[in-house]
């Protein structure tokens, strides 16, 4: 019957303190904690914990208890023959195990010998032995322990002795002890106001340290959480967040509009991933009207894209120019450029990609700024798409942390002094800047920042000011200038949360307990 706090309440009125080891030695150890627990809850008893180890007979060391050791078998197997045992016959009489082992442990300790006349006859040469191994065995067998260390590891190594952890309690009375267990009562109910049982019950205390039961719930990623807290940043520094709802692109605002060329090795099949379907769009135009739910239309089976109403034609002349522009400038150059001098593709142009970066909204935002220059600060965090080869670091689809400010007159050194704001406001303050190159910006600049916790200086972003090839296209006044800079979503992540490989964070490898237990996150905070 398993034990109750009956039974510990009673051991304790005959005896102060007790021990769990001698009062309820066959006890469960849970069966008796959780009754020690509950007595303890209510300030009835208290109790330590005992670590020990207890030392346990093999099989073989309960026969030596029980007939003898080896030797002292081999011992008293020669003596009881008058004139010496032949050794053949020893096995016989005390075992073949006994035998083997007893033998050379007899000889060892001068009990036998072989005799003089015949070498394979034993003789005893000791008149009475004290057989020591039984002894340990027998005292170890009782106190489950043996007060000389030694003596345990020898017997360990003969594998005669094993030994157990085991927690044992020494318990004493509480300052509410009782000779019995009162029920507590765990509400106050009106029946108890009413009779006036309140004045008298014993009602339970509540538990304040006690773990409230799990509640299921969604959790937001980490990736989600960085980002958050990364567009608090822009929001509080000024920033509008840029509309990055496309994942497809035309090859015009990906590459051309940036002045990136079209024999750029970042353009290659194995760099870009390319719809196949369909294989071009239009050239580039309004966007069209965003369409209610009443008037959007049903989907069309024809994956042909069709060419939607612009709202007016000076809006069409103006993209009309703007795609000019963007050709002369690459084919002959332009705004005191000499450009790259090659044949132009408009059919390369209008082929559709998975966007490489979101450069290409920021390029769709500042040439509708062109149309009202003034100054403005940009910001997006999204997905890009490139078609790299996997590994803990890399991925083909990763998330992208872009700003864009867009003034007159600015400078290389201002672009400095706003990055140590910037990455300031994550924790980041020692930088270093190392000259770069970018097809679109120049001067161009990767950032350094010197990471504590890998004692190393580590590239967290890149950044520069767009080529006036890229802005003069749009119809920006010369003197306006614009700050580009970008870093990916995922390395602070990895940093912060101490994720190594960058497929456990994004991809079907990520573990959602990670996801549902993971902290909320600061960037400023180690």
């Amino acid at each position: 019957m398993p034990i109750s706090t009956d039974d510990v309440l009673a051991a304790l009125e005959a005896n102060d303190p007790i021990l769990s080891a001698d009062t309820f030695p066959s006890e469960p150890f849970e069966t008796l904690k959780a009754a020690l627990d509950r007595l303890k809850s209510r300030e009835m008893v208290t109790y330590n914990a005992i670590d020990r180890e207890d030392a346990y007979l093999t099989p073989e060391a309960e026969s030596i208890v029980e007939h003898g050791s080896h030797e002292a078998r081999v011992f008293e197997a020669v003596r009881a023959s008058s004139n010496g045992l032949n050794l053949k016959e020893l096995p016989g009489i005390v075992g073949q195990e006994s035998a083997k082992v007893g033998q050379g442990n007899a000889f060892k300790q001068k009990w036998v010998a072989k005799s003089k006349d015949k070498k394979d006859v034993l003789v005893v040469t000791a008149e009475s032995i004290q057989d020591t191994t039984r002894e340990q065995l027998s005292i170890i067998k009782d106190k489950k322990t043996h007060s000389d260390p030694k003596v345990l590891t020898d017997l360990r190594k003969r594998k005669l002795v094993t030994t157990q952890k085991v927690i044992a309690f020494k318990i004493s009375k509480g300052p509410k002890y009782a000779r019995e267990f009162v029920k507590e009562e765990t509400d106050l109910t009106a029946d108890m106001i009413l009779s006036g049982a309140w004045k008298t019950v014993q009602l339970k205390p509540y538990n304040f340290n006690a773990k409230g039961a799990p509640s299921p719930a969604g959790a937001l990623h980490p990736l989600n959480k960085v980002r958050q807290e990364f567009r608090l940043i822009f929001f509080e520094m000024g920033f509008t967040e840029m509309p990055t709802n496309r994942f497809v692109e035309t090859g015009f605002w990906n590459f051309d509009a940036l002045f990136v060329p079209q024999q750029h090795p970042a353009r290659d099949m194995q760099d870009t991933f390319y719809i196949s379907d369909p294989p071009s769009a239009d050239p580039p135009r309004e966007d069209p009207p965003i369409s209610t739910p009443s008037t959007v239309p049903l989907p069309s089976p024809s994956h042909k894209r069709t060419r939607s109403k612009s709202k007016s034609p000076e809006s069409d002349q103006k993209y009309k120019t703007y795609w000019d522009n963007v050709r002369t400038v690459h084919e002959s150059g332009k705004y005191g450029s000499i450009g790259y001098r090659y044949p132009w593709s408009a059919d390369e142009s209008l082929r559709l990609v998975l966007r490489t970066h979101t450069t290409a909204v920021s390029t769709y935002m500042l040439h509708k700024l062109a149309a009202n220059p003034k100054p403005a600060r940009y910001f997006s965090i999204d997905r890009v798409f490139r078609n790299e080869s996997l590994d803990q670091t890399h991925l083909s689809e990763f998330h992208q942390v872009e700003g864009v400010i867009a003034d007159y007159n600015l400078a290389l050194g201002g672009l400095i002094g706003f990055m140590k704001v910037f990455f300031s406001k994550m924790g980041i303050d020692q930088l270093r800047f190392k000259p770069a190159y970018n097809p679109y910006t120049e001067p161009s600049m990767e950032i350094f920042g010197w990471h504590e916790g890998l004692n190393k200086w580590m590239e967290i972003g890149n950044s520069g000011m767009f080529r006036p090839e890229m802005l003069e296209p749009m119809g920006l006044p010369k003197d306006m200038r614009v700050y580009g800079w970008g870093l990916s979503l995922e390395r602070p992540t990895m940093i912060k949360y101490g994720v190594n490989n960058i497929r456990e964070l994004l991809g079907h490898k990520v573990d959602l307990n990670f996801i549902e237990s993971n902290p909320a996150v600061r960037l400023e905070k180690d």
